[in-house]
């Protein structure tokens, strides 16, 4: 029988087979994680501060922008932690709280855009009730109900990921704790784990899908069947916003797991998995900053305000 050390502590690779690009790497990530936080601040402090924006979509986008803070921040401060420290080392206990915040506010990101567009098919389909059909009880419960079950996935991923034994030298060709480079670090039995987490992602993602693809299907019809061209292009402009996030979301979702797994393939991993953590988070609140009038006409209110106070004194 052949002695194994078991570990308690990760190296984390990250990027370092590429000494040259780690400076350059840690300025890029560092600029992108102040944009992130910056614009989704932005988004929840303009919707807080215009009651015009106080309507069920916003209030899912402000929980959008929330989750988009959330899981950006579990990731890119230890992302920028390896650019700069020689030791890249995270103990078992980080690794598993890390894996299982960035799980849950996947799986409710996930969730939550399938509401948004539920919100959508209600707003398009039925506007003279919107109001009525999507109650602030009614999207606390949904909002709710997203968060709920995110933290009840993750909680089933990460015992599964936490009942594997992990032998030396503990190496995760990664710069976090994402589930195929730990899993990739375990040297017991792995198929409890990997079945759990192949049922769970089959069932969330093709659920969210589901009734993503079934809200706008809906929507196009209705839209179609619209006598008037303005109404036409005013119903459509409502859901562009949507749409695009939606894309890049199950996109990259799409494109992080549906990559081999072989060792050729890692760099491609870290590289879907910058784009899950660091690039979206950014990207989302300019989709839905640039594209809303109602949001840019606040934001524009905002530092015409600011800069008259300034004149003032």
């Amino acid at each position: 029988m052949v002695n194994q050390t078991f570990v308690t502590t990760f190296i984390l690779i990250g990027f370092s087979d590429y000494p040259r690009l780690q400076a350059p790497l840690f300025l890029i990530f560092l600029t992108i994680y102040a944009v992130t936080l910056l614009g989704n601040v932005g988004i929840i402090i303009v919707i807080r501060i215009n009651p015009k924006l106080h309507t069920p979509m916003y209030f899912f986008l402000t929980h959008l922008a929330f989750l988009d803070i959330c899981y950006s921040s579990v990731f890119t401060p230890k992302l920028l932690e390896i650019l700069v420290v020689e030791n890249r080392t995270i103990s078992l206990r980080e690794c598993m709280t890390q894996f299982f915040f960035i799980c849950a506010c996947v799986v409710t990101e996930m969730f939550m855009l399938a509401v948004m567009a539920y919100d959508r098919f209600v707003a398009v389909c039925n506007p003279l009730l919107y109001t009525v059909a999507m109650s602030p009880k009614l999207c606390a419960v949904l909002v709710a109900g997203t968060y709920l079950w995110g933290g009840l996935c993750s909680v089933l991923l990460t015992y599964s990921l936490g009942q594997l034994s992990y032998c030396g030298p503990g190496i995760i060709n990664h710069f976090g704790c994402e589930y195929s480079a730990v899993l990739s670090a375990a040297c017991s039995d792995r198929t409890f784990s990997q079945m759990a987490c192949l049922i769970i992602s089959l069932f969330n993602e093709s659920c969210s899908l589901l009734i993503t693809l079934a809200s706008y299907v809906v929507i196009v019809v209705t839209i179609v069947r619209m006598p008037s061209k303005g109404g036409l292009r005013k119903a459509f402009s409502t859901c562009t916003s949507h749409l695009t996030a939606i894309s890049i979301f199950h996109g990259v979702v799409l494109l992080l797991y549906c990559v081999p797994n072989s060792r050729s393939s890692w760099l491609l991993v870290k590289v879907s998995t910058v784009l899950f953590t660091v690039i979206i988070p950014m990207v989302n609140p300019l989709i839905y900053s640039l594209r809303n009038k109602e949001v840019k006409g606040t934001v524009k209110s905002l530092v015409h305000s600011k800069l008259f106070l300034s004149f003032r004194l």
